[in-house]
């Protein structure tokens, strides 16, 4: 088992910043990696879509906070999660068709995959099969869905989608970061 190499830079003052261009190069995404309060705080300005992402993830890379921004300087989404798979609203709310999930996907950027890649201690030709929240930043639908990861090699992993059948092989860069989403996003940096 290949085990990522800890993100120096996030550890700077300007954290560790990724950049993705849609595939078709006319839109960007820039995506911050900060470690701060014990954890890493992940902030992602996606272009085409026009939102903002923000994640708050504890050291071991589970997700604790999702802050979803559009157009105003409000949030349009804030979820949050116990660490054991309950989640909930911001305002209390408990969202009992989101527990067991622990991961968060959405489609706009091929960062949310780096999540379980970057926690699942999987050895090659190992599969996961996990409940994970998926999200429209459109319409604000927010489910779970069932995705697998197989680890075909030390930096190369297979995201398959159970319900609509999407499967894709995935490159990951020395920290266990998406390189590139074939067809749809490309590494710019």
């Amino acid at each position: 088992m290949t085990s990522y190499a800890p993100f120096q830079a996030a550890h700077e003052p300007t954290g560790h910043i990724v950049r993705w261009a849609t595939w078709d190069g006319d839109h960007e995404e820039v995506t911050t990696i900060l470690w701060e309060n014990e954890g890493f705080t992940v902030s992602g300005v996606v272009g085409r879509e026009q939102v903002q992402y923000v994640l708050r993830l504890s050291a071991s890379w589970q997700v604790r906070q999702f802050i979803l921004f559009r157009d105003m300087e409000e949030p349009d989404l804030w979820l949050a999660t116990d660490g054991g798979g309950r989640w909930g609203e911001m305002n209390g709310a408990h969202r009992t068709e989101l527990d067991g999930c622990y991961d968060i996907d959405l489609a706009c950027t091929p960062f949310t995959n780096t999540l379980p890649i970057r926690r699942l201690p999987l050895l090659e030709g190992h599969t996961a099969e996990l409940p994970v929240v998926t999200i429209n930043v459109e319409t604000l639908e927010v489910r779970s869905v069932v995705l697998r990861y197989t680890r075909l090699a030390s930096h190369t992993w297979r995201y398959e989608n159970t319900e609509t059948g999407v499967i894709v092989d995935l490159e990951v860069d020395e920290h266990g970061v998406v390189l590139d989403y074939p067809d749809e996003f490309r590494r710019a940096s």
